[in-house]
């Protein structure tokens, strides 16, 4: 099974995750309600089991709660692919939101690399500023390893606009990571 189990603790957070990217229970508490539910959104759409607890220094603000979400989750994402092998490796995903469209792109290649665009009317969706969401998605896509495009193409409303880039990210994430008969990386390297 391809699943990780990550727990990290510093003095702004305390964090205890388990992934299997096969599926399984989805429980998520980081002590942001939005987040949560972002969470739960791409732990859903990519098909993966996640039980996630979070205690961050919400008095100061979230952005080590979010960002150091996000490197947990990462760094569980490459472990539980090991070596890389009998993975598509590539996916693409559009997803509509109401008014709001956003695609990702993702290529599990072992060179971190974030491509981001994306505007946020409102800054905030309750308890959670708009401008963390580079945050969370550069320190995911350099800790899993893989290089990651994400694009609002249009949107009126912070949440739809968001909510469809982390379930863009959930399906490309979803298509990438789905097996084939081949038992080796797709690379003309031999490795990835």
């Amino acid at each position: 099974m391809r699943c990780a189990v990550e727990n990290r603790k510093t003095k702004e957070t305390d964090i205890k995750l388990s992934l299997n990217l096969d599926g399984g229970v989805v429980s998520v508490d980081t002590g942001i309600g939005f987040f949560d539910h972002m969470l739960n959104a791409f732990a859903t759409h990519g098909g993966f089991g996640l039980e996630l607890t979070v205690k961050g220094d919400l008095e100061v603000d979230e952005h080590h709660t979010i960002e150091d979400t996000g490197i947990v989750l990462g760094k569980a994402f490459s472990n539980a692919l090991g070596d890389k092998s009998s993975i598509d490796r590539f996916g693409s995903f559009y997803v509509p939101m109401d008014e709001a469209l956003a695609f990702a792109s993702v290529d599990i290649s072992g060179r971190p690399y974030l491509v981001f665009d994306a505007d946020f009317p409102q800054c905030r969706c309750g308890g959670y500023d708009c401008s963390m969401t580079v945050e969370f998605m550069r320190a995911f896509a350099y800790n899993a390893g893989i290089t990651l495009h994400l694009k609002a193409l249009y949107g009126d409303n912070s949440h739809h606009i968001t909510e469809a880039l982390y379930k863009a990210l959930a399906h490309s994430l979803k298509l990438a990571v789905k097996q084939n008969a081949t038992n080796k990386p797709l690379s003309t390297k031999g490795v990835l």
